[in-house]
Parts: structure tokens; C-alpha cells; sequence
């Protein structure tokens, strides 16, 4: 029953956190099409930096926006953050139900770093909160003041992250990392920049001051921040589900390559709304970033050497090859598993016959050979040799 209930909690958390996802990536994409597509127009109200019109659901709409704020305040004012608020949320306690309370199994890989399962959640957590902090200081330093440099060194600095994760945690826990640090600095950016800063506009115009135009500027800087980073975050929290990402010696290039994809195609609708023109070319750098990660998937875990176990026959290899699913792998895999916390075989594999273990073969390969996705966090010592006779034996089943 404790099983059946964590797994239930786990579900609805995760779709909790997609749902508020979907608000908060809806929205933000929309206001920066909205803030991008204004054109400055004769007549516009005092203030007004430009309008546009648009047509949705059998209606016309005529959106105007204020460069700082209006004269006076509006009856009725629509503040959009709890979408976003609902989504860091959702998210970290997605991220402690799952990846916290089964550290053993999916955050950390003592081949990596042997951590126990507190210290691995400290330092998560620390380098949720450094990160920010880090990010934050570039944002009000000099650099925040050009926003390509910012931009390269923000960059820079998710690359860094990513690889010292990589460094510290298995492969799906540094993924899932990096992940939930860019989600934390865009919801803190709307915590802790766009809204307090909305909320001094505000106050300015009840206190019939002038609102400090800088405040605008800022926020809208961090809202601009959050739009390109949403493509690459959508990406690694989905590819934490897909070992060829993130259980490969390259994972942390791929983020790398991942942030630019994103970034480009994002910057590709944001040129046409702006009316900037077309850039066609930046698919042509997205496909490329896509077959730059395929090329770095090939590449095997460990260099496969040749057969272990030469002058074996092919039933021989087999049959050792049994031994190393049977012992590494049968204890989650299995009809009754009996790993703690496993209620029921991940996926539906089991891997507990000879039956079992052919009709899983791309699996195991995938799994256990092209990544080391599996055993998660290696829990049970998988070897090097051992995940060459499995290569081996692929190979003498394929040749």
C-alpha cells in the first residue's frame, strides 16, 4: 500500500506540474509575442509605446502597451506569477518525492562520487540556491548591461553547472540538476525581481509619484531571460526519462548543445514577431545541434573491447551473460521485485528467464551498454567487464 501511495503522489505531482508548466510557458510566450509585435502609431495615449491588434476565438483585440506605467491606476489589474509560483512548486516537490527520497537510486552513482543520500540532497540544494545567487549577481553587475555579453556568460555558467554535476551525481540526477536550477532562476526571477518590481510601479501610481522607468526595464530583462530558457528546460526535464541523453559519457555536451537549440529556435519566432525578418538559417543550426547529439549517442559507455571470456561458444557467453542480467538487474526486474520501495517491475520489463532476456535485448542495450542508465546509480556494481560481455555478446548476435 506504501508503494501504491508514493506512486500515486508521484502522478499527480507530476501532472500538477505540468498543467501549471503549460500556464506558465503559455502565458510568458504570449506576452513576449504581444510585447514584441507593438507598433508605435499616431494618436496613441500619452505614454503608450506602441499597440496591436489581433483576432482569436470570433474577436478583436486591442492591446496597447505603457513604456512605464499609466497616469492613473486601473480598477482592475491582472497579475500573472502564480503559474509560475505554481510550477517551481510542484516542481521541487516532484523533485524530493522522487529523486530525495530515493537517492540511492537516482541521484546518486558511487562510481561518480560516493555520496550518502543526505549529502547528495544538501549539495542539491545548495547549488539550487548558489546558482541563482551567481546568476543574480551577473544580472546586476556590469554585464547586465550588455546582453550578449550577459547572455555568453550566462551560458558559460549553466555549462560550467552542468558539468560539475556531472561530477557529482549520476548521470540522471545531474540532468535532473541542471533542470530544476534553470527552473528555479526563472521562478525567482519572478519572485524576486518581476513582481516586487511591478508592485513599486504600483505604489508609485498610488502615491501619485512617478514610477522609476529602470524598474520596467529590469523586470522585462528577466522576463526576456525566462522565454529563452524555456525550451532548453522543457528539454532536460523530458530527457531525464532517455538514457541516451543523460547516461552518456557527453551528457553535459549535450546540455550545452541543447541551450544553443533552444535558444536559436526561440530567437527565430522572436525575430518574426518582432518583425525582424525571417532567420531560416537558424534551423539549419538547430539540425545540426540535433545530429551533433545522435553523433555523441553512438558513442558506447566504455570502449567495448573485444569478446570477454575469448574461446567461449556462443551458449557460453550466454549463459554468463544470464548470470550478469540475473544478479545486476532481477531484483527490480522481476514479477515480485524485491528491491525496497519497487512495488511493481519498471516499465513492465522483467528480466528474470533466458525468455525474458531476448525479448528485451534493445533494452539491455540501450540501458546498460550505449549509456549507463541501468542499474540506476549502478545500485548494484555493474562492472565494466561485465557490461563488455553484454557488448560482446550483442555484437556476436548481430554479426
Amino acid at each position: 500500500m506504501d508503494a501504491l501511495v508514493t506512486e500515486w503522489i508521484g502522478m499527480m505531482l507530476r501532472w500538477l506540474h505540468v498543467i501549471a508548466g503549460i500556464a506558465w510557458i503559455g502565458s510568458s510566450f504570449y506576452f513576449v509575442h504581444l510585447d514584441l509585435s507593438l507598433r508605435k502609431r499616431d494618436g496613441l495615449p500619452q505614454g503608450v509605446g506602441g499597440e496591436t491588434w489581433q483576432v482569436h476565438g470570433g474577436g478583436f483585440y486591442r492591446m496597447q502597451k505603457y513604456l512605464v506605467a499609466p497616469a492613473e491606476m486601473p480598477e482592475e489589474l491582472t497579475w500573472f506569477k502564480w503559474e509560475a509560483y505554481a510550477t517551481w512548486v510542484s516542481g521541487f516537490l516532484l523533485l524530493a518525492a522522487v529523486y530525495y527520497t530515493s537517492a540511492d537510486l537516482y541521484l546518486i552513482d558511487r562510481g561518480v562520487l560516493d555520496l550518502t543520500p543526505t549529502t547528495a540532497v544538501i549539495v542539491s540544494l545548495v547549488l539550487l540556491a548558489a546558482g541563482w545567487i551567481v546568476y543574480d549577481l551577473m544580472c546586476r553587475s556590469p554585464l547586465g548591461k550588455n546582453d550578449t555579453l550577459l547572455m555568453l556568460a550566462g551560458f558559460a555558467l549553466l555549462v560550467g553547472i552542468a558539468w560539475g554535476c556531472t561530477q557529482i551525481f549520476s548521470g540522471r540526477g545531474a540532468y535532473i540538476q541542471i533542470g530544476a536550477l534553470v527552473g528555479t532562476i526563472m521562478a525567482a526571477n519572478v519572485l524576486m525581481i518581476i513582481i516586487p518590481n511591478q508592485r513599486k510601479v504600483v505604489a508609485s501610481l498610488l502615491a501619485h509619484e512617478e514610477p522609476d522607468p529602470r524598474l520596467g526595464k529590469q523586470a522585462k530583462q528577466r522576463s526576456l531571460h525566462n522565454n529563452y530558457l524555456t525550451l532548453p528546460v522543457l528539454f532536460l526535464m523530458i530527457g531525464n526519462h532517455y538514457p541516451m541523453n543523460f547516461a552518456t559519457q557527453w551528457n553535459w555536451v549535450i546540455v550545452a548543445v541543447v541551450i544553443v537549440m533552444g535558444v536559436s529556435i526561440r530567437h527565430f519566432f522572436n525575430s518574426q514577431h518582432a518583425g525582424k525578418g525571417t532567420p531560416w538559417w537558424i534551423w539549419g543550426v538547430a539540425a545540426a545541434g540535433g545530429l551533433m547529439i545522435l553523433w555523441l549517442n553512438s558513442f558506447p559507455v566504455g570502449a567495448p573491447a573485444a569478446m570477454q571470456g575469448a574461446g567461449l561458444e556462443n551458449d557460453e557467453v550466454f549463459v554468463a551473460v544470464e548470470e550478469v542480467v540475473l544478479s545486476r538487474c532481477s531484483m527490480c526486474h522481476a514479477e515480485e521485485p524485491v528491491w525496497e520501495g519497487v512495488a511493481t517491475p519498471p516499465l513492465n520489463v522483467r528480466l528474470e528467464t533466458p525468455e525474458d532476456i531476448l525479448r528485451e535485448v534493445s533494452r539491455i542495450e540501450s540501458q546498460a551498454v550505449l549509456s549507463r542508465a541501468m542499474p540506476p546509480g549502478n545500485v548494484t556494481e555493474m562492472t565494466e567487464e561485465e557490461r563488455h560481455l553484454i557488448a560482446a555478446w550483442l555484437a556476436a548476435r548481430e554479426g
